[in-house]
């Protein structure tokens, strides 16, 4: 059971006229209606610090907040390793199954509250994120400075981002160029989640092909870009979906289940990728970094494959 959690959102022109139930059931779809009516009605919701009621009307610049109770979290890994430290920056080595912020239900069982816990007092801050079941290498800074410089690197495209991916399907080409737009696609559960889709943001991947394996291949992948679930959705895209990925099919876009399956989640694990190396600038020294974690044995070369 961990400690709940408050979250706090100010009400924008968008919102302004809704009810406070309308804006929790609308926004929030991993609750019912009846679940959000409970809860206002329970004390958990408030509006502008005061109980408030499901009918309540709301203005531009009000305050929700709501209390959620403890609740024991999903299993995860929560060691970590760090793999280079200093002053201004840290970069650790994270395993598959830890996710790196809050949500989907984690919020003490993730690398973020796990590395509040090591350094309580100037706890370091993401300059990106890797999928819950994505392992490797995980960049955050420990200074303003560090802050600034990663985070603009990271817009300029300078910070290189390498990694190994174990892929179903063999391509005859060695090396190839993925630049589907990747957007948001409506989703039931959780309102919307990443997929390939033809009004979203210019995305690439540059893929090379290290081993083949019979119906399968270890590749490559430098991204250019960074967006969500990236390289799980643009090999899906180019019709090679990582093996075990339960989301993502052949087109890069969401699965959906049959009668009886379960929905399947960004945060679902059993696909191999992993964080390969991270190349950047040092944000004090401008000195260039390279950064590189092993893969695990899935993603290894080997000797008695072509």
């Amino acid at each position: 059971m961990n400690s709940g959690w408050t979250y706090r959102e100010k009400i924008d022109r968008a919102d302004v006229g809704l009810t406070v139930l309308d804006y929790y059931t609308q926004r929030y779809l991993h609750s019912s209606e009846t679940q959000w009516r409970d809860r206002i009605v329970a004390g958990q919701i408030l509006l502008d610090g005061i109980p408030t009621h499901p009918e309540a009307r709301l203005k531009k610049g009000q305050e929700l907040t709501y209390h959620r109770s403890p609740w024991v979290e999903p299993e995860a890994p929560l060691d970590f390793e760090v793999l280079y430290e200093d002053s201004d920056l840290l970069v650790v080595e994270k395993p598959s199954g830890l996710p790196v912020l809050p949500g989907g239900g984690y919020l003490e069982h993730t690398l973020l509250h796990q590395l509040k816990r090591h350094y309580p007092q100037d706890t370091p801050v993401p300059i990106h994120r890797l999928g819950r079941g994505t392992s490797g290498l995980v960049l955050l800074a420990r200074s303003p400075l560090a802050k600034t410089h990663l985070t603009q690197q990271m817009f300029d495209r300078q910070i290189g981002k390498v990694y190994r991916a174990l892929a179903s399907g063999v391509s005859d080409k060695d090396e190839f160029t993925v630049d589907r737009a990747i957007g948001k696609i409506p989703h039931p559960v959780i309102g919307y989640i990443y997929g390939a889709t033809p009004n979203g943001r210019f995305s690439r991947s540059d893929c090379r092909v290290l081993q083949r394996r019979g119906n399968s291949m270890l590749v490559e992948v430098t991204i250019l870009t960074g967006r969500p679930h990236q390289i799980r959705i643009h090999l899906a895209a180019a019709g090679f979906p990582l093996v075990g990925d339960p989301l993502y099919e052949i087109g890069g876009i969401p699965k959906l289940p049959g009668d009886g399956d379960s929905l399947p989640v960004p945060g679902d694990c059993g696909y191999h990728l992993h964080a390969y190396t991270l190349s950047f600038r040092h944000p004090r020294t401008e000195e260039p970094m390279r950064v590189m974690s092993p893969p695990p044995i899935e993603l290894q070369t080997r000797s008695n494959l072509s």
